[in-house]
């Protein structure tokens, strides 16, 4: 055993999750190695896009026909572009088998996704820790609303939220700065909405922008988001949140963070006669190199699909089908978030209004569906994001024009457009699952991983029913010419995948328990999105963040304790 591969605790990804478990566990004094599969990324220096205008660009920011047919996967992401190319993998590169179509996103880099995600930041509400054991499906949470609220505030204070307090029992009010307002047009959808229905709430956004930093933010060298909306290239204010403009950097300062890029994990390595795990292999991206590193502590935060993979490929005498696998269950009862559906239309008047900068947020409907009971024929809910904008494109689309008149029209906003998309539920099952290829390998000798995941007649229900919602909405609140829109795009493009390594209270059910470790093996901790037992209707990033910074202190009180040595 090489004594310089010796640390605490390691953590497998950089991302999300993986910055807040090496955020807690450093500050708590834990010498911490952070294990990244792709290349190093540092704030500011490796934003080459930030400040680029569309004209900068060789292709205005399109992709050329070449790269959309190499890349015909991670093409589709809402992100991808000619300005953010860099952050995102090549189809080829990274080989995987789709059994039914998946579209897996992925970002690998320091700071894996945190650098082009969303940024959407909805609490979950017991609603959703309760739903499967009052209704039936998946298996029962093991903690509750309550559990998890600290948690919640630790990390909204530190990340920065903003969003309005609405007192609403389906979306808790959290710790948020000052909310982006609505639009003109927002507004009034809202009013419309809230004296039609009794039971829809359209409230300003909670997202992970400082509109007005606090001293902690200005400390981590954070500064007021500037309304820019070009976040997926990387914000050289550090106004919305990513693990590099402010986990790891905060971790590094505490001189207990080693991060190694470059390094693709193999798998957890279980000694036999200890009964615990004890290390981690990786395979060297560059040279191909096999080395060992070896921690009291492992987290896996390799973002969900990845960390069922490393979890299924940890085989030993004592766990032949994957580390902690005795029943079974690693890799099963994978989902998601139904992205299908949206409606959108016209909105007449307020021409006289506009809106200031790049609002990089939307409002948000709470969900209204299967709350207190079931009232639909499916199970489940799901979020209403609403949008607005005047686009002068879309004026001149309906009347194309060469010549004087036509230069002066595109520097008129054009009418108003609104409409609404969904981020839905949906119910794990044991059908959809990842499995590892027996005959096919990466480029680093790591089986492919197999996806085989797939919608059900529960999620054709939700997409027909947010349809003819949203659509009565949008006329409630006077918009003409509504269209509904059904992209039946595959499971993946949500970039919300979630389980395979559940928690629950259960051996026999599930993987992870109350604090994210594995039953069979108490010394690895999951808290991306893998831990998911199912997958509520809010954006689930930040209960990833929540789950890592709670697990990274119950770790260290446990290795304290001795429980974990």
């Amino acid at each position: 055993m090489d004594n310089k591969n010796i640390y605490d605790a390691i953590v497998v990804g950089s991302g999300i999750s993986g910055g807040w478990a090496a955020k807690e566990l450093c500050e708590l004094g834990v010498k911490t190695l952070v294990l990244e599969r792709g290349r190093n990324i540092e704030h500011l220096k490796d934003y080459p896009t930030a400040t680029k205008n569309p004209w900068d660009f060789p292709h205005r920011m399109q992709e050329p026909k070449a790269v959309l047919d190499e890349n015909p996967v991670i093409s589709k992401c809402y992100a991808f572009g000619e300005d953010t190319q860099h952050f995102f993998v090549k189809d080829k590169e990274h080989p995987y088998i789709q059994e039914k179509p998946f579209d897996w996103i992925r970002g690998y880099q320091v700071g894996g996704k945190s650098i082009t995600w969303g940024r959407a930041c909805q609490r979950w509400s017991n609603f959703e820790f309760t739903a499967p054991q009052r209704y039936g499906y998946a298996v029962d949470w093991p903690i509750r609303y309550e559990d998890i609220a600290p948690w919640y505030s630790h990390v909204e204070k530190f990340a920065g939220i903003c969003g309005g307090k609405d007192g609403l029992e389906a979306l808790p009010d959290g710790e948020y700065l000052e909310p982006f307002e609505m639009s003109a047009v927002e507004q009034g959808i809202q009013k419309k909405i809230s004296a039609h229905y009794k039971d829809r709430f359209m409230v300003r956004t909670r997202w992970a922008h400082l509109t007005k930093p606090e001293p902690i933010h200005l400390e981590q060298g954070r500064g007021q988001c500037q309304a820019r909306d070009l976040c997926t290239r990387g914000c050289p204010f550090g106004g919305y949140f990513s693990s590099v403009s402010s986990t790891l950097p905060w971790a590094k300062k505490t001189g207990n963070l080693t991060i190694r890029p470059h390094s693709v994990v193999h798998s957890i390595i279980y000694d036999e006669q200890k009964g615990k795990a004890v290390g981690v292999k990786i395979i060297d991206a560059l040279t191909h190199q096999e080395i060992d590193y070896y921690a009291k502590v492992i987290f896996l935060n390799a973002a969900c699909l990845n960390t069922n993979l490393i979890l299924l490929n940890s085989k030993s005498n004592r766990f032949p089908n994957g580390l902690g696998n005795d029943n079974g269950l690693l890799g099963k009862f994978l989902a998601f978030q139904n992205y299908r559906a949206s409606v959108h239309g016209t909105y007449d008047g307020l021409e006289d209004k506009y809106y200031f900068g790049r609002n990089p947020t939307n409002p948000i409907i709470a969900n209204y569906r299967n709350l207190h009971k079931q009232d639909t024929d499916f199970l489940g809910g799901y979020l209403t994001f609403v949008y607005s904008n005047r686009n002068p494109e879309f004026r001149n689309s309906l009347n194309a024009g060469i010549g004087g008149n036509y230069k002066d029209s595109l520097t008129e906003p054009g009418p108003w457009r609104a409409g609404m998309f969904m981020q839905g539920e949906t119910i794990p099952k044991e059908s959809n699952h990842v499995r590892l290829s027996t005959d096919h390998k990466d480029p680093w000798g790591i089986p492919q991983l197999i996806t085989s995941v797939g919608y059900d007649d529960n999620d054709e229900k939700m997409v027909a029913d947010f349809l003819t919602q949203s659509a009565e909405m949008l006329e409630v609140a006077g918009l003409r010419d509504i269209e509904k829109v059904d992209t039946k795009q595959a499971p993946g493009l949500d970039i919300h995948e979630m389980g395979g390594c559940r928690m629950g209270n259960d051996p026999k059910t599930s993987l992870l328990n109350k604090f994210n470790q594995l039953h069979l093996c108490k010394n690895v901790f999951v808290t991306d999105g893998a831990c998911m037992t199912s997958t509520g209707n809010q954006s689930p990033s930040i209960l990833y963040m929540a789950f890592a910074a709670r697990a990274a202190h119950h770790a260290v009180d446990e290795m304290k304790k001795g429980n974990l040595s």
